[in-house]
C-alpha cells in the first residue's frame, strides 16, 4: 500500500499552492495532512473546529471540504499579512471565520464552546497554551498536530522540544494519542474523558 488520497482535491487547493509559492510562505502544510484533516471533520456533522496557524490556507481548505452546511471552523494567525492575503477566498463562506490575533492571547480569553477538532498548526495551542488548548476538545473530539518529524527548517534544539510534547501528550490519561511516521509527522488525539 502506498500514501494516497482517497478522492480529489478541493476546488481551490491549486490557487492556494501557487499563492503559497508567489509569496514565498515557506511553512505550508501538505496534501496529506489536509487529507486526513478532511477525513477526521467529515467524521464530525454540525461540528465546531477551530485551527492556529492559517497561513496561507492550505489547511484551512482542505478542512472547509469535509464540513457539512451546518459546521463552521474558526482559524486564527497573527500575520496581518497573511490573513489580508486569504480572507477573500474565504470570505463569502459564513462558516469560516478567520482572525487575526495573538493565539496564546485568544486561548487564555476564550470563554465559548469547546471544539469537535483542534489543529494547532502554530506555536500557541501547540507549544504554548497546551493544557488550555486540550481542555477545549470535546470528549469523543480531535487534536492534531503535524511537523512533530524533523524538519530541515527546524532551529537548533527544537527537536529535543518536538520529543518532549509527543512524551507529554502520550502522558495524558484524558486522550488516547497516535503517532504517525507519515506526512511531516503527525499526532492525533482523541479525547476521552
Amino acid at each position: 500500500m502506498k500514501d494516497q488520497i482517497e478522492r480529489g482535491y478541493p476546488k481551490l487547493l491549486p490557487e492556494l499552492e501557487q499563492l503559497c509559492k508567489k509569496i514565498g510562505f515557506t511553512m505550508p502544510s501538505d496534501r496529506y495532512a489536509g487529507s486526513l484533516l478532511r477525513t477526521l471533520i467529515s467524521s464530525k456533522p454540525g461540528g465546531n473546529f477551530l485551527e492556529f496557524g492559517t497561513g496561507v490556507g492550505l489547511s484551512l481548505v482542505w478542512m472547509v471540504d469535509g464540513m457539512d452546511e451546518y459546521s463552521k471552523i474558526t482559524t486564527i494567525d497573527n500575520d496581518p499579512n497573511l490573513v489580508r492575503t486569504i480572507k477573500p477566498y474565504f470570505e463569502k463562506d459564513k462558516r469560516v471565520s478567520i482572525l487575526c490575533k495573538d493565539g496564546d492571547k485568544w486561548i487564555s480569553e476564550h470563554k465559548g464552546n469547546n471544539f469537535d477538532l483542534i489543529f494547532a498548526d502554530a506555536w500557541p495551542g501547540k507549544y504554548s497554551e497546551l493544557d488550555k488548548t486540550l481542555n477545549m476538545v470535546k470528549v469523543g473530539g480531535f487534536y492534531v498536530i503535524d511537523d512533530m518529524s524533523e524538519q530541515p527548517n527546524w532551529p537548533e534544539g527544537h527537536a529535543a522540544k518536538a520529543e518532549r510534547l509527543a512524551q507529554y501528550l502520550i502522558s495524558r490519561e484524558d486522550f488516547h494519542f497516535t503517532q504517525m511516521n507519515w506526512s511531516t509527522g503527525v499526532m492525533m488525539g482523541v479525547r476521552v474523558s
